[in-house]
Formats: C-alpha cells, sequence, structure tokens
C-alpha cells in the first residue's frame, strides 16, 4: 500500500494530476524556495492553460538515433513551442518574465510552426504537390458521393434499399441492402447488420475508389518527406528540444498547482528548513465537511491519547499528509499562515503488517517496520496503535527506549495510543507533547476536538455503553478493573478539567488585554492629535506676538503722537486676538480609570458636569472638566498555565527493605500525589522489625501540615506493621 493510500489521499492527488497537460512525478525538481516565488508571481496573472501533449521522452530517444518521427509526433513538439511563444507574448515582470525571455526559440523552429494548423494538418502552401493531391482527394471523394446518390434513387433499387444512407463500413462507403439486390446491382459485400441485411460496395466504384488509394499512397510519401527533413532538423536542436520540453513540465507544475488551489480555495504551504509542524484550520481532503485541525507539534514526539473513535487516526492522518502534501507543494486546505518543517521522507506505520501472505504476527510486524527507522534521520513518522499485538506493560516500555533512541537519530514520531502507561512513561520528557481527544460526558459522545498538555481517558466503559452493552456487565467490568486504576483515571480527568478551565480562562485575559491594547491605541492617537493641535496654536500665538511686538515698536518710534496711538491700538487688537480656546473635555464613561490631580481611580457615576470616582476605597465628586484618562495597572501578559501530573500513583506504599532516609523521600513523595489526587485516606507498610523505621514515619507524620490523623492498620490490612493516614 502506497504512502498516499495509507494518508488517505490518493483520490485528492488524483484529483490534482487531472490539471497537469500531461502525466509526470509530483516532485518538481530544484529548489522549492524558488518554485514557490515563481507560482507567487504567476498566481496573480491570467494565461491560457498549456496544451495536452503526451510524453516525448520516446520520441527525443528517437531523434537522437537519426529517427523519422511521426507527423502526431512532431506537432506535440509544435504546440509546445507555439506555448512558448505565445507566453513571450505577454508582458510579464519579475522572475518569470525574465525566465520566459531566457528562452530563445530558433527561427528554424518557429518556422516549422508555421508549417501546421491548429488540428495537426499541413498547411496548403507548405507543399505544391501535397495540395494538388488533397484537391484531387476531395474531388474523387465527391465523384464517389454523387455516383453513390445516384444509385440510391434508381427506380430499379427501391425495393431492395433499406434505407437511403450512406454507411462507412471499416472506412468505405455502403449501402445497406436486402438480400436479391444482385439482380440489379452488382457488389461487393463488406458486412451484414444486426438484421440481417447487407453491407455491400457497389463495382462501378472501384475504379474511383483505385484512385483514392492511389492518391492516399502519394499523399502519405509527401508527408513522410515532409517529416523526414524535420526530424533531420529536429536532429540539429536536439539539446533545445530537450530544453524546452523540461521546461514546458516546469511551467505545467506551476499552472497545475495554482489552478488547483483555486479550484479548492486551498494555499500551497511551503516547507520551512526546520522540523517542526504547527497546523491552523487543516482539512484532511477525504473527509466531507471535516472539523478543521489546529495542533502545535513542534517538539520531537507528539502522543495522542483518549477516547475511542474521537479522531486520534484521523489527526495522525492529517499531520502526515499535511507534511506529505507540502513537500511536493502540492494545495491544500489551511490556514495560509500555518508553519510545516521539511523531512526527507513521510513513514506512516498505520496498518496491520500481519495477513494470510506473509508469515508474520502483528508484532513481529511492528518490529520490523522500527527497525527499518534505525538506518534514517531527518524523517517523520506516524504510528497508529503503538502497542498493536502484545501485552501493553511490555510494550509501553520497549517503545519508550525506541522513541528515546529515535529522537537521538533526528527522527520525528506522532503515536496514537489507547494505553495510559506508556504516556506515563514519556510524559516528563522535554521533547514529548501529549494530545487528549476530548469527551463530551454530557451528551455521551466524542467531539472530535483534541487538548494539548495531558493525556485523555479513553472513555471504554462510556463508549460499551453508547454502542449497547448491557449496563450491569460494564458496571461489573469496572469493579474489575480496581479502585487504583479507577482513581487514575479520576485523576487524569481532573487534570483535564482544570487544564481547559485554566485554558478558557487564559482566552479570557487575552481577550481582556487585546481590549486594553486597542484603547491604548486609540488614547495615543488621540494624545498625538490633541499634541499637533498644541503646536499649531502655538505657531499661530508666536506669529501673533511677533506682530504685536513690532506694530510696539512702530509706536516707539513714531515721531507723531497720532501715528504712536495708531500702531499701539494695532498691537493692542494683535495681543486681544490671541486667546486660546479652553480644552474640550474628554469623552468619559462609567468605568474609565481616570487621574484627577495625582489621584487615580475609576468612575462610578457621572451626573451632569461632575463625577464619582472610586480610588483606594473613597468616592470622590469632582468636576468632569479635571478628570483625565489613564490606566491603574500594567495589563497582564498572557499566562500559559500547564498541570503536572504524577505518572503513578496508588492508595498503598511499601518501604519494606528501605533506609529510614529513602524512605521518608517516597513517604513525602507519596503523600503530595495522595493530595493532588484528592484522597482522604492511605495506607504506608513499614514492618515491625526494629521499630526504628516505624517510628521515624510516626515522627515525620506528626510534624505533616496535611496530615489530620494516623493509627495502626487493622489486623487484615497489616496491623501494627502498617500505618492509616488520615488527610
Amino acid at each position: 500500500m502506497s504512502v498516499e493510500d495509507k494518508l488517505d489521499i490518493a483520490e485528492f492527488l488524483e484529483r490534482f494530476r487531472s490539471f497537469f497537460a500531461r502525466p509526470k512525478p509530483l516532485a518538481i525538481e530544484g529548489d522549492a524556495s524558488l518554485h514557490y516565488a515563481y507560482m507567487e508571481e504567476l498566481k496573480k496573472r491570467t494565461f491560457k492553460n498549456p496544451p495536452k501533449v503526451p510524453s516525448l521522452e520516446n520520441a527525443l530517444m528517437h531523434i537522437q538515433k537519426q529517427g523519422v518521427l511521426r507527423l502526431e509526433e512532431i506537432f506535440s513538439f509544435v504546440k509546445i513551442i507555439r506555448y512558448f511563444r505565445y507566453l513571450q507574448s505577454l508582458e510579464w515582470e519579475g522572475k518569470v518574465g525574465e525566465w520566459v525571455a531566457s528562452i530563445e526559440i530558433p527561427a528554424e523552429l518557429q518556422e516549422v510552426c508555421d508549417y501546421f494548423d491548429d488540428e495537426g494538418q499541413i498547411k496548403s502552401g507548405v507543399e505544391e504537390r501535397l495540395d494538388e493531391l488533397m484537391v484531387l482527394l476531395e474531388n474523387n471523394k465527391r465523384r464517389i458521393k454523387e455516383r453513390m446518390q445516384a444509385i440510391i434513387n434508381a427506380r430499379k433499387m427501391q425495393s431492395y434499399l433499406v434505407d437511403r444512407q450512406i454507411h462507412y463500413i471499416n472506412g468505405e462507403e455502403a449501402l445497406l441492402v436486402r438480400g436479391g439486390f444482385n439482380h440489379v446491382l452488382k457488389a461487393t459485400v463488406i458486412g451484414r447488420s444486426s438484421a440481417g441485411y447487407f453491407y455491400v460496395v457497389p463495382e462501378e466504384l472501384a475504379k474511383l475508389k483505385e484512385k483514392e488509394a492511389d492518391i492516399l499512397s502519394q499523399i502519405e510519401e509527401i508527408r513522410y518527406t515532409i517529416a523526414k527533413r524535420i526530424s533531420t532538423l529536429f536532429g540539429k536542436w536536439l539539446k533545445f528540444l530537450r530544453y524546452i520540453d523540461k521546461q514546458f513540465d516546469r511551467f505545467d507544475h506551476y499552472q497545475a498547482r495554482i489552478a488547483f488551489a483555486n479550484a479548492i480555495d486551498g494555499h500551497i504551504i511551503l516547507p520551512k528548513s526546520d522540523r517542526a509542524i504547527i497546523l491552523k484550520n487543516f482539512r484532511h481532503p477525504a473527509i466531507e465537511n471535516p472539523k478543521p485541525v489546529s495542533i502545535d507539534f513542534s517538539k520531537k514526539v507528539l502522543l495522542i491519547t483518549g477516547v475511542n473513535a474521537g479522531g486520534k487516526t484521523m489527526l495522525l492522518k492529517s499531520i502526515l499528509a499535511a507534511a506529505y502534501l507540502a513537500k511536493y507543494l502540492v494545495p491544500m486546505q489551511c490556514d495560509p499562515n500555518s508553519h510545516i518543517g521539511r523531512f526527507k521522507e513521510i513513514i506512516p506505520i498505520i496498518e496491520d503488517p500481519q495477513n494470510v501472505k506473509n508469515d508474520i504476527s502483528t508484532f513481529a510486524g511492528r518490529m520490523l517496520e522500527f527497525s527499518r527507522l534505525f538506518q534514517k534521520s531527518g524523517v517523520l513518522v506516524g504510528v497508529d496503535e503503538i502497542e498493536l499485538g502484545t501485552d501493553s506493560d511490555e510494550a509501553a516500555t520497549l517503545f519508550k527506549v525506541i522513541i528515546e533512541e529515535l529522537m537521538q537519530r533526528d527522527i520525528k514520531i506522532a503515536i496514537t495510543t489507547h494505553h495510559k502507561r506508556l504516556a506515563a512513561l514519556l510524559a516528563a520528557h522535554d521533547d514529548v507533547e501529549l494530545v487528549a481527544a476530548m469527551y463530551d460526558e454530557e451528551r455521551g459522545v466524542p467531539t472530535y476536538a483534541f487538548l494539548q498538555g495531558i493525556i485523555g481517558k479513553s472513555y471504554a466503559f462510556e463508549t460499551a455503553k453508547r454502542y449497547g452493552i448491557p449496563a450491569h456487565i460494564v458496571a461489573h467490568a469496572v469493579r474489575e478493573y480496581g479502585e487504583d486504576q479507577a482513581k487514575l483515571s479520576e485523576l487524569i480527568e481532573r487534570g483535564s478539567a482544570l487544564e481547559r478551565e485554566l485554558r478558557a480562562k487564559n482566552e479570557e485575559l487575552t481577550r481582556e488585554l487585546e481590549a486594553v491594547r486597542k484603547k491604548r491605541a486609540l488614547l495615543e492617537a488621540e494624545r498625538a492629535r490633541e499634541y499637533e493641535e498644541l503646536l499649531a496654536k502655538k505657531r499661530e500665538l508666536e506669529a501673533i506676538y511677533n506682530e504685536a511686538i513690532q506694530e510696539a515698536k512702530a509706536a516707539i518710534k513714531a515721531k507723531e503722537t497720532k501715528e504712536a496711538h495708531r500702531h499701539l491700538t494695532r498691537a493692542t487688537t494683535k495681543a486681544k486676538s490671541a486667546k486660546v480656546a479652553p480644552p474640550k473635555p474628554p469623552q468619559l464613561q462609567i468605568g474609565d480609570a481616570v487621574r484627577y490631580g495625582k489621584t487615580k481611580g475609576t468612575i462610578v457615576a457621572i451626573k451632569g458636569k461632575e463625577a464619582t470616582i472610586e480610588a483606594d476605597g473613597i468616592k470622590l465628586r469632582v468636576p468632569l472638566s479635571q478628570l483625565r484618562p489613564t490606566t491603574l495597572a500594567k495589563p497582564k501578559q498572557k499566562v500559559q498555565a500547564k498541570v503536572s501530573k504524577p505518572s503513578q500513583l496508588g492508595v498503598k506504599l511499601d518501604l519494606h527493605g528501605q533506609r529510614v532516609d529513602e524512605a521518608l523521600e517516597n513517604v513525602d513523595k507519596f503523600l503530595s500525589d495522595a493530595l493532588l489526587a484528592g484522597l482522604d485516606e492511605v495506607l504506608i507498610f513499614h514492618g515491625v522489625g526494629t521499630g526504628r523505621l516505624a517510628r521515624a514515619v510516626r515522627e515525620f507524620l506528626a510534624k505533616h501540615p496535611r496530615v489530620k490523623s494516623y493509627h495502626d492498620a487493622p489486623p487484615q490490612m497489616g496491623g501494627m506493621g502498617a500505618t492509616v493516614v488520615e488527610l
């Protein structure tokens, strides 16, 4: 099974390939960044689609061996050359313009292009003798048709004709007649109809048919001569033909991707030089109306756990499919700001390797697939149901070691699993990201949504009830599952709930922060506007002041009293015009943070031209005009919260064989995990022995701030060799 089939994108890629002018591999040779830049330029332009042409590799080999091409093969080269002549006729800019202009088509090959019409036939005027033969052929066909019509219209034929049409049987004109026709017409039978009638060719047309065959033979000889002449010319320009054929494929790669992106409303994602994968609103093409996937897979390992049928496998396939499509620059439906790294190979380990054709077990097949990974690097691997085919507890330890070793070899791995042990073993690793498929407990169905940073429950019991397993059987299974495991699942669910609550609060704080930022931007804009107005008013006052000073100086210099009074009057008038309008009070509302002098507070009421503000628990009534907008505190930054959970948990702790220091350290950790899990009673086994370990444990419990009480365990639970602790 191919990678495309395993990732459920084979049909999608088949649809994409239909946009090619001719079949070709998905990969584009060369620098992906350069190809992406060309496509970014091309998608801004409108141009005709390239013509459909076959692969010309065999034709190029034939030219190299000095063979003669068929005119159909020659016309395929003509269509490619004509298309580049068309592209050169457009006005291009940038890289595309430089590339198209760099393709210099030899004049001899351009002349060959003019030999053919749009249907690939030799134009009239190219070969005089061919033109004469074509005229003779048309005249001969007309005479055959006229003679056939004369036979059809003959009175003696009317009773034998099945219809009055001219039928073409194996390329020959024939009549459909009844039996006994030979009494009135000499003809050759060339076929029979389903009703038992005869298709016949009249013998009197034999000479015309022979003439037609002779003309066609001469036409083919001339066409062969032309093909030979062009093939010889092609041999001269073989390197150019190879080059333009390759450039045609390159342009075909570009136009197919641009057209396909428009058809699916998708985007081409250029792979980055790192190994991170950050998908935003990716839609897997195999799902109709899919729920968009957004996931941050920046670490080396992504461990997907949680509810059955909750979309874990589809998330895995979405990650690998997105990386595969980006690798080959194939458009996909996703946010164009998605980030996808570059990988040498995409390896899905998804299907069960066991079947009747190979002598191998499921687990052995998985081991074989993993063994091949140790010879690779720089690859992306997806493993579905990693513990498939063996004991999950044993497999968890084995796969932990395998995964840690593969991480050292620059291998990125996405994994799905129903079992929590492997997740617990890897949860503390810095290069491992946990993702849980979420479950709607109220409706009792998966949500097909995912939450990062936690281990998800499998909800096996809930799923069993949802699909019709009797309630008493499920209840019995829950009892068999055990109290300790149930408490661990409860702890996981509490952690999930806390994570969801913190993320919701984080989103709320982010929204509030964004609102504060917008308000601050508005205030900054208002402040800039007022500052510009202040500068303008200052310049105006300076001009008035200078004019008034000049008038005053003129009054001092004036010799006559009337002239001096006149200048002083002008100066006084100028001075009076220098009045500044009082600033407009800011448009404030209840709830705004304001400053009154050096006091900062919040507006709690507005009445007329006065406002009531609350500052440090004291309410003040002040004029609105004296309030100025401000901020009370620096906005909080976006909060990132992550809950750490114990990897294992029980209600019992066994200290037998441990030193006092070691035992007390384990007791401390055990009590911390129990408190985090919400347990109110635990049991510690320390034995009787010399009594030294028991005394040390009791002394530690007496000093612990969260221990309510402790006492000897009942006889059936260990008696004096154990202590019951109430938290």
